[in-house]
Formats: structure tokens, C-alpha cells, sequence
């Protein structure tokens, strides 16, 4: 049965300018269609994109089917419309055949040294499976491939790079041949600048990062997804290790006292900031608009923090990056301006995916 054609107005995201947006077929229109139903009024933003989300990822690694249709569900319900997957330990190709779930863009499964991640969560290998396993993951997912950069080692007692920077710069280059883009998990300071040498696409979490990194990665274009809900926890991090291993401890406690130095950083450094939950394992879904106003709270302008979970995003990843005539009718309405006040995004109006309330 086709949807009836729909009728929202008000300020349309990101130019602001009040609009009588129409919505037929699943696309956008500004032209007027005769008969269609009136639905919300409000501030109009392209939908949220989630740009560091693990959907199938619980506490213990892989869960259901029907967990992850909850996932999906509560990021939906929160305006996210477009994931970028991170790493999951599950085949999600099934969410991107739902009509009510968000588009998904998968990494396939984590890559990560062998006992070096939280278990059940990756791939662990030794460095001579890695570019095998690159290839494969390549293969499996949407175009992104997702590397450990660096975790903590037990036998050194801190942050180490999971493997040799010659190992991941040939991951990275098959990864490249593969037709996919590379990113990693990076706390830490070491591991930075082997990737960036090998051409990596992203860096996630990024704490470690120095000015001659963000000059590299300004220079190419390499993006950053601080997912600055997860970094929030390094002092419980560092507390839980304080006894067996002190200098992990130390280590991510100056990450977090720097953290926010180190984002102003790169935003003024030019480096493309993302918005990102980090959200799967033992962290809830459907808070990406926490994300944002913690991105705002650490400094960022409003209008930017906001176009790096939406029109910003959007675009990166290959999607429309504002409702122009035509567009996939993918949009979050807020009955106040999130612009003014970011804690409007904890509170959709109304959300459209596809063309269709939901």
C-alpha cells in the first residue's frame, strides 16, 4: 500500500530558512502536493547519523537477533537514521532488508591481537593472519574495516599498538585494494603515527593524538569520531587498574585530563570531527543526542557539533547531506531549535525514515 503524501513545515536544517517540505514516495519535494496530510511543524534536521555504533554487540560479544532489533529500534527512537557499524561479532546484513530501521553502513567483525581486546568481542589474530583477515572483512562488510589500534598489554603493563606498524600499513594497503577504508581504535599516543603514515581513513576515539598527527590528518582528510561518551570513562578505567597496573593507570588518566585540549586541537587544526556513541557491549543505544551536547560541552560551536551527527555525516559517508528536492525523505522534526539549545535533540517530535513516520 502506498504511504499518503505528507506535509511538514518550518525551518529546515542546516540553512535555517522556513520551508513547506512534502514527502511522496520517500523522497522530498518542495512542490506542492494537493491532498496531502498535514503532519508535525518544528525544526526540520536531515537524519542523525551515528558515525561509531556496534548493533549485535552486548556485554559478553554476539547477542540475538531480536536484541539487535531492540538496538536498532532505540536508535531509530532517538533520531539516528544512518549507522556507520563499528564492529560487531554478528552478520547484520538482515537490519539493512528492514523498511523501519535505520541504513546501516557494517565494518564486518573487530580485528585485534590475540588476547589483547575484550573477549568475545573481535577477530583475534597474530600478525601473519592479519592481512587475510583484513581481506575477508573487507569482503564482508559495507566498505569500512575496523582495527584495534592499540590496547593494553599485561606483559608491558600499559597501552601498546596491537601489532608492528609495518603489519598494519600492509592491512591497511589490502584493506585499500579490497575497496574498503580503514579505521581503528586509538587511546594512546605510540600507534598513531605508523597508521596515519600507512594512509588510514579514520581514527577513532583519538586521545592520544598530537599536532603533527592532526597535520597529517588535516592534510589528507583523515577523520576523527572522538566518541567523547566513552572517553568520559578513563578515570573509572584508570581506578580499576591502579593496583596491577599502575602505569595504564597514570596513562589514561592523562589522556582524560588532556582529552579536551586534544579535540580543540583538531577542530582548529581543520581535521573532520564525527559525532559517535560508541554505543553497544555494556552502553545503551539511543543516545546519540548525548554525544552531541557532550561534543558542545567540550568547546565545539553548536551548529558544528550538530552537522557531525547529521548534514556533516551524512555527506562523508555518501549519503545526501541536507533535504534537497529529491532526497530520501530521511528526517528528524523537534519542536524547538536545536541550534539554540542541543538538549532538544533528547526529545524528537517526529521521526521519518524512508518516507514513513515511525
Amino acid at each position: 500500500m502506498t504511504a499518503p503524501a505528507l506535509k511538514f513545515s518550518g525551518p529546515v536544517l542546516p540553512d535555517g530558512e522556513r520551508r513547506e517540505l512534502y514527502v511522496v514516495g520517500g523522497t522530498v519535494t518542495y512542490e506542492p502536493v494537493s491532498g496531502a496530510e498535514r503532519a508535525v511543524d518544528g525544526w526540520i534536521v536531515p537524519g542523525l547519523v551515528d558515525a561509531h555504533c556496534h548493533l549485535g554487540l552486548g556485554e559478553e560479544g554476539a547477542i540475538s537477533d531480536e536484541e539487535t532489533e531492540q538496538q536498532a529500534v532505540e536508535d531509530r527512537d532517538g533520531g539516528t537514521l544512518l549507522i556507520r557499524d563499528c564492529g560487531s561479532p554478528v552478520d547484520t546484513r538482515w537490519v539493512q532488508e528492514r523498511e523501519d530501521l535505520p541504513r546501516l553502513i557494517r565494518a564486518g567483525r573487530h580485528i585485534a591481537r590475540t588476547r589483547r581486546y575484550l573477549r568475545n568481542y573481535a577477530h583475534e589474530v597474530e600478525p601473519g593472519d592479519l592481512t587475510a583477515t583484513v581481506a575477508r572483512e573487507a569482503r564482508r562488510g559495507d566498505g569500512w574495516v575496523k582495527l584495534v589500534g592499540d590496547w593494553i598489554s599485561r606483559e608491558d603493563g600499559d597501552l601498546m599498538p596491537s601489532f608492528p606498524a609495518e603489519d598494519f600499513a600492509a592491512a591497511i594497503r589490502v584493506a585499500h585494494e579490497h575497496g574498503a577504508q580503514v579505521t581503528a581504535h586509538c587511546f594512546g599516543r605510540d600507534v598513531l603515527t605508523g597508521l596515519l603514515e600507512a594512509g588510514i581513513d579514520c581514527i577513532e576515539h583519538g586521545t592520544g593524538l598530537d599536532e603533527s598527527h592532526l597535520a597529517l590528518m588535516a592534510e589528507r582528510g583523515v577523520a576523527l569520531v572522538p566518541t567523547v561518551m566513552q572517553t568520559e570513562k578513563f578515570p573509572e578505567y584508570a581506578w580499576a587498574a591502579r593496583g596491577r597496573f599502575p602505569d595504564y593507570a597514570r596513562t589514561m588518566t592523562d589522556l582524560f585530563v588532556h582529552r579536551r585540549d586534544t579535540l580543540m586541537a583538531a577542530y582548529d587544526a581543520g581535521v573532520p570531527l564525527y559525532a559517535g556513541s560508541d554505543n553497544g557491549g555494556v552502553s545503551r543505544h539511543g543516545n546519540l543526542a548525548g554525544e552531541v551536547i557532550g561534543l558542545a560541552a567540550m568547546g565545539l560551536p553548536r551548529e558544528y557539533a550538530l552537522g557531525a551527527a547529521s548534514w556533516r555525516a551524512r555527506e562523508w559517508l555518501g549519503w545526501n547531506a541536507g533535504l534537497t528536492e529529491g532526497a530520501p525523505a530521511d528526517f528528524v522534526v523537534y519542536d524547538a531549535d536545536p541550534l539554540t539549545d542541543l538538549s532538544v535533540l533528547l526529545r524528537p517530535a517526529c521521526v521519518v525514515l524512508r518516507g514513513r513516520v515511525v
